[in-house]
């Protein structure tokens, strides 16, 4: 009884709140037609201040990367799992374990290719349990060659992106074994690059009188492990064999701090990023790479006690098979904030003015992560109000027919209104 009493709206807060919601955002020519969510929590008293179909559910786009940061958070420790690796007499036994920031060029530290480099031994590259497909759970097919869904694999190399680039009149692709056919045509605006749908053949459209640096990226098909090896024989110019089974011995090396992945994943709602997050947490805990395994696994144990089942099928919110209520979201983000120090805990969300908030939220109430596919906006984390509450929120908008950034307006005016009056 005591806990279903805390539990109850603070009605002074909430007839305000309500006010705002009913009579602005929600009638709003933005939001009126559409399917709108919305929680709002105080954690230091443990009530909610306002609800709006707060147990409905949503296709929350890339808020589903809140669910891989605190599980990544909770399992991957400081560092990521860089590969698995036995140094012999005479062979070196690599093994894959998902680690996304290999040959990333976002990342200059690379311990793995160090010791790939450094090496005179035989190479061997050790067949990692990878139950993953290379495209998530209800992935659209026809964004193949779009820079924001790149293939899955147990062994990213530079992003599983080719980056191609135009500079005056150098013209080059990345990783350079791969085919680049280039047109120059004067009418292009900007630079036009395709990928074959089977194959690894690019082609770029470039503009002749434009000289300022311009630079796409389109996913790579990863194929297995031979097609693995090349790539690395590639990059090292040296010979790199499979083994046909894994040694005994095999040992960890770790790469970059986790948090460093955890920033951009966040900040440019990096999608590549949290699907590797989900996989390197079940290869490091089952030792078999499965997204359905380790979301299984955080739903019977750190989230069991979710208020809403959710339906959850992919690490970074492409899938519209996903569903949520913004009740759940505010559960996790609740967990996390009684969790972690606030100061790690809002460096990794998106502020007003930086990442994927940079045109919203100046007075930097707000540290959230935004989501968007089309018919979806969703914006849920923290907002500090004036007076130095802390509150937990989520709001959640499908169906909608309008711009995402007239939704987005209506939503920042709504969260203003708190911040302002609270």
């Amino acid at each position: 009884m005591l806990l279903f009493i805390l539990q109850q709206p603070v009605f002074s807060q909430y007839t305000k709140i309500q006010t705002w919601s009913e009579k602005e955002l929600l009638v709003s020519k933005a939001l009126r037609q559409a399917n709108v969510g919305i929680s709002i929590y105080e954690p230091a008293t443990n009530k909610y201040w306002y609800n709006y179909q707060e147990d409905h559910y949503f296709t929350p786009a890339s808020n589903m990367k809140i669910f891989s940061l605190y599980t990544g958070m909770l399992l991957l420790g400081d560092s990521l799992p860089a590969i698995k690796y036995l140094d012999t007499d005479s062979v070196l036994y690599v093994q894959g374990t998902g680690d996304p920031a290999f040959l990333h060029p976002d990342y200059t530290w690379q311990p793995v290719f160090h010791l790939l480099q450094q090496t005179n031994k035989k190479i061997k590259i050790v067949p990692a349990i990878n139950e993953n497909a290379r495209y998530g759970y209800g992935w659209s097919w026809n964004d193949y060659a779009d820079y924001y869904q790149s293939e899955l694999n147990e062994w990213p190399m530079y992003g599983n992106v080719a980056r191609l680039r135009h500079h005056g009149d150098s013209l080059y692709i990345i990783p350079k074994m791969y085919e680049l056919t280039t047109s120059k045509d004067n009418k292009l605006t900007k630079l036009e690059v395709k990928r074959d749908e089977r194959s690894n053949r690019f082609s770029m459209g470039y503009n002749g009188n434009e000289y300022q640096p311009e630079e796409e990226e389109v996913p790579f098909i990863t194929g297995g492990l031979e097609d693995l090896a090349v790539r690395l024989q590639d990059t090292l110019h040296k010979q790199v064999y499979i083994a046909p089974q894994a040694p005994a011995g095999l040992q960890l090396l770790y790469s970059i701090p986790a948090d460093s992945l955890f920033l951009p994943m966040m900040h440019r709602s990096d999608n590549f990023f949290a699907e590797q997050t989900l996989m390197m947490c079940a290869g490091k805990l089952f030792d078999t790479i499965s997204t359905r395994h380790m979301i299984r696994y955080m739903l019977d144990h750190y989230l069991k006690e979710l208020p809403d089942t959710p339906n959850w099928a992919d690490g970074s919110g492409l899938s519209r098979y996903n569903l949520f209520s913004p009740r759940d979201f505010v559960y996790v983000l609740s967990n996390m904030y009684k969790t972690y120090p606030t100061a790690r805990l809002y460096s990794l969300f998106a502020t007003g003015g930086k990442g994927t908030l940079k045109n919203y939220y100046k007075e930097q109430f707000v540290h959230a992560k935004t989501g968007t596919l089309t018919g979806v906006v969703a914006l849920s984390g923290y907002l500090v109000t004036k007076k130095n509450k802390t509150l937990v929120f989520s709001v959640l908008v499908n169906n909608h027919n309008n711009s995402a950034t007239a939704v987005r307006r209506e939503v920042e005016h709504f969260l203003t209104q708190v911040y302002e009056s609270y």
